[in-house]
């Protein structure tokens, strides 16, 4: 099953060639051979028992004629902060939630249900979505242990959505779901090579996830095409009455985004190169050149450069808004999950990480927990006023100054750059000079990240974003480039990068 895309796996089972049911024997098969022995990625925290059964009541309903669409049967992997009411937990890789059943089914887990997607089980990831100490170590819990590179196993997957992002690199399941804040989606698909879709804030509910701020939280597909990340973004959206802010995707949203799969759809589209946003890494703007002569060649027109003003001038109220919003809203989240849970609330949680310190934080600590602790509520004077900056900042003098004033579809800006090597005593490296994800996330304006390259054999991304609403016009823009370009190759499951390569590129 490797490398088949879902449409190619849908056709299958429509054909007779293949079934639900040994499409999901044959992933569990990889699972079992890869996330626990061989190379040991460890991204995927736990399988769902009813997986097997689920497919052979899909093939049952195939068999009677009715067939739901494009993921009927098809196996999908969520991220373990999105709530199943199942057998399966919902923990966000913490121990404090070890054995939390959710009360209902997200939103956005009923919609992939309701769609005929088998899920498969839950991924791994950054504990408490990488919201819990600074440095942390992407892709670590203390649940579920440590995600692994595919491509160099010594590498860090980035977070916080890694093991999504690994299991579909991986070949693990057909695409997976992520969630993100401020690049836990884009940073992860980037360096594990693959496409990731941060919608705008609103196109899909949030309800059922365990958040950290929502002004900013928001999920979305990761798959190794663009075509796959389209299909499942359209299953996902839906006016939610458990979220509010989903409201403003009416008459926005649709359910049906491939009509915009166009392979000319680079031809006379309106491309700005955020150069003050690419970085100085030598290697990458190489890299990014070569991306650029692409579009050009499919009849784009490049704005080069184009400023997008006070990029980085929002980094410490973004992190005050941040702190304020987490502790009001894991609170709510907490005190939804009835009067058997462990913890109920946020100094809860910080009470049961200081008494089991050895096992939760053995490698970093809980600063942001703390922090937010400490916090007032959101009608305080610096909660508003940091957002209202924010705001004002990313969107009305930021991202929409350049998109305006040069008529633009779009603004490109090399995603990020290799991974970095893993490291337990110093966590994640900070010596990117990409700031890519923050203007879009906190704007809450659509980003697609898509693959650009390799470097030592490590992948790397290049990111296409705009303004609200814009996912038509970035899918048509990123599957043209994808189509054109064709990088991805799948991981090796190497020890460590290709340094032996006498181009780096």
């Amino acid at each position: 099953m490797e490398e088949m895309t879902i449409l190619e796996q849908h056709e299958k089972m429509n054909s007779g060639e293949l079934t639900a049911h040994s499409l999901v024997e044959s992933f569990l098969e990889r699972i079992e051979k890869l996330n626990h022995q061989g190379p040991a990625i460890n991204a995927v925290i736990e399988l769902n028992p009813d997986a097997l059964a689920i497919a052979g009541a899909l093939d049952k309903e195939r068999k009677a004629g009715r067939r739901r669409g494009p993921l009927h049967g098809i196996p999908i992997l969520i991220k373990d902060n999105i709530d199943t009411h199942d057998h399966m937990q919902t923990t966000s890789g913490s121990l404090a939630l070890e054995g939390s059943i959710a009360l209902r089914n997200a939103f956005i887990v009923k919609r992939l249900r309701a769609a005929g997607a088998v899920i498969l089980g839950k991924t791994n990831l950054s504990e408490w979505a990488n919201f819990r100490g600074k440095p942390s170590v992407s892709g670590w819990s203390s649940r579920g242990g440590l995600t692994r590179n595919p491509y160099a196993l010594d590498r860090s997957a980035c977070g916080s959505s890694t093991g999504s992002a690994v299991a579909v690199a991986a070949n693990l399941c057909a695409a997976a779901i992520g969630t993100e804040t401020d690049g836990s989606i884009i940073c992860p698909s980037q360096t594990n090579g693959i496409v990731g879709i941060k919608p705008t804030l609103g196109l899909v509910s949030r309800s059922g996830i365990i958040p950290i701020a929502h002004s900013q939280d928001s999920a979305g597909p990761m798959a190794r095409t663009v075509s796959d990340a389209t299909i499942l973004l359209g299953v996902l959206t839906g006016i939610d009455d458990r979220d509010p802010i989903t409201r403003f995707s009416k008459k926005r949203a649709l359910k049906d985004y491939t009509p915009f799969l166009d392979q000319n759809g680079l031809q006379g589209a309106r491309i700005g190169v955020a150069r003050g946003m690419a970085g100085s890494d030598p290697r990458i703007l190489k890299i990014f050149e070569a991306c650029l002569d692409v579009m050009k060649q499919m009849g784009a027109v490049v704005v080069d450069p184009v400023v997008v003003p006070n990029f980085n001038k929002f980094g410490k109220t973004e992190l005050e808004v941040l702190h304020f919003e987490f502790k009001a809203d894991l609170n709510k989240y907490l005190a939804s999950l009835g009067p058997k849970a462990r913890v109920r609330t946020l100094e809860d949680v910080i009470k049961f990480n200081q008494e089991t310190r050895t096992r939760v934080m053995p490698y970093f600590g809980q600063e942001h927990m703390t922090i937010a602790q400490e916090k007032g509520p959101l009608t305080s004077k610096t909660y508003r006023e940091a957002l209202s900056k924010n705001h004002r900042l990313t969107r009305q003098e930021g991202i929409d100054i350049p998109l305006r004033k040069h008529r633009l579809d779009a603004i490109v800006v090399p995603t990020g750059g290799p991974a970095w090597m893993i490291d337990l005593v110093n966590g994640d490296s900070d010596n990117w000079d990409m700031v890519s994800t923050s203007p879009a996330a906190v704007a809450g304006y659509p980003h697609i990240t898509v693959p650009a390259g390799y470097i030592f054999g490590l992948p790397v991304g290049i990111s296409f974003f705009s303004k609200a609403w814009q996912e038509p016009t970035l899918i048509k823009l990123a599957y043209a480039f994808e189509q054109a370009t064709n990088v991805r190759k799948p991981p090796q499951f190497l020890a460590h990068a290709d340094l032996d390569r006498r181009d780096p590129g």
